[in-house]
């Protein structure tokens, strides 16, 4: 028999469980006051399936993430005909939602299927999947992708090996390939995109995107509206300009913005922090919000990763247990860039010593050099532009193509618009900074 956790309204909730015990399939374990009675039942392994209403109050994306993780799955009900509740409850990760007012029989297949399943997903929200077709959602046509975008993260231990530089780089020159492409900072300790860009950052995108999907309020078009156009296929979502509002970045809203951003962009270019430690064993509190969580969540999502390092012998340490450590984490096989070589930090020929430290240490046969350039790299931050447009030519600025080439897979197959690399400057690839409102 299933043992069921309510957490309904009062008007709902004594037809619901009737309904349900009365099948002789369904046991009604605990009929809850509020989301942390519901949380406290659902730890504690008192149900399987919990059903929630839309107007529970405090009924977030990541109260349904804690329910997932404990293994309850839920079940939303909604008032009859009220298309707002349901896909509000579709956003905020129910995957299945039903009416109230339904047959019983239908009721019950709906808690019975949710106990049964394997796991606990994440449902489209633009698509149903259970006993309820999931509401269509209003999007703008521009903004509707028929393939699902890539999540590229980039990653490197601390010391500054240059993360940020390679990703807003990254994130152009896939732009400039003819890809749609959206730039992420989720760096919660020290995120720096908006001043490499020269972005306005009043009011930091991440942090909004992330509290609308844990309110289950975001869709394409809010994301669109959140994130800053800086080119025709360029959009960027700016970090919290200080590491104490971390915890507005919780793991589960960070994956909906993530999922989201597949449908907005061809690749989602997400910068993360270097820590990597899991501290939840060291909480007291398990319902408690974790440091790294938001690296740790986008590594764990991501399609592809790059892991960046840097040349000299501090910053290669660093690496070589950097990669150690990032192996221990659910993540891509990385792609290994090592950052701003040059003969002075490591001696002559410092690529093939370099190639040579991280096959031995780390067992690195594949790795991606990007050469020191100082003058292009002062130069594009003096600027706050990409090196794209202020240095076309530079050497650094050929291996990030380079790598954006291999990432994409695009070779010589671009979009019709693409233009000639040197062209960056003319046809002003980040010509509309910081334009909230181009949808």
């Amino acid at each position: 028999m299933t043992t069921v956790l309510s957490a309904l309204a009062p008007r709902w909730d004594g037809p619901v469980v009737a309904a349900l015990e009365g099948s002789g399939q369904v046991r009604i374990a605990r009929r809850c006051a509020d989301l942390a009675d519901l949380l406290a039942a659902a730890a504690a392994g008192h149900g399987r399936v919990a059903l929630v209403g839309a107007d529970l109050r405090g009924l977030s994306l990541s109260a349904i993430a804690r329910l997932h993780e404990v293994g309850v799955a839920v079940v939303g009900v909604s008032d009859p005909g009220d298309e707002a509740t349901e896909l509000r409850l579709w956003q905020l990760g129910v995957a299945a939602v039903v009416e109230a007012t339904a047959a019983p029989p239908d009721l019950v297949a709906a808690v019975l299927a949710a106990a049964q399943a394997p796991g606990v997903a994440e449902p489209d929200p633009t698509a149903g999947d259970g006993f309820a077709a999931g509401p269509e959602v209003s999007v703008l046509p521009v903004l509707v992708r028929e393939q699902r975008g890539r999540v590229l993260a980039v990653w490197g231990p601390a010391g500054a090996p240059g993360r940020t530089t390679v990703a807003v780089n990254l994130a152009v020159e896939l732009a400039t390939l003819g890809h749609e492409t959206l730039l992420v900072d989720a760096d919660t300790y020290g995120g720096c995109v908006a001043q490499t860009l020269s972005v306005l950052d009043e009011a930091p995108g991440i942090a909004a995107a992330a509290r609308s999907a844990d309110l289950g309020t975001l869709d394409l078009v809010a994301l669109a509206r959140l994130a800053l156009v800086l080119g025709p296929r360029l959009r960027v979502l700016t970090g919290i300009p200080t590491a104490s509002r971390w915890t507005e970045i919780r793991g589960a809203a960070l994956e909906r913005v993530l999922d989201v951003g597949r449908s907005l962009a061809a690749w989602v270019v997400v910068d993360v922090a270097a820590g990597l430690e899991d501290d939840e064993e060291l909480s007291y509190d398990t319902l408690a919000p974790r440091r790294n969580q938001a690296t740790l969540s986008v590594l764990d999502a991501a399609d592809a990763l790059v892991a960046v390092g840097g040349c000299d012998p501090v910053s290669l340490q660093r690496f070589v247990r950097g990669l150690q450590e990032l192996g221990t984490v659910r993540a891509p096989t990385p792609l290994v860039v090592v950052n701003r070589v040059r003969p002075g930090a490591i001696g002559s020929d410092p690529e093939r010593q370099v190639r040579e430290s991280l096959a031995r240490f780390a067992g690195v046969g594949d790795l991606h050099v990007v050469p020191d350039d100082p003058v292009a790299l002062d130069a594009a931050m003096l600027a706050g532009r990409a090196l794209a447009e202020c240095a076309p030519t530079a050497p650094s600025r050929r291996a990030l193509t380079a790598l954006a080439a291999r990432l994409a897979g695009a070779g010589d197959h671009v979009d019709a618009g693409h233009r000639p690399a040197g062209s960056a400057r003319r046809t002003g690839l980040l010509g509309r900074r910081g334009d909230p409102t181009r949808i």
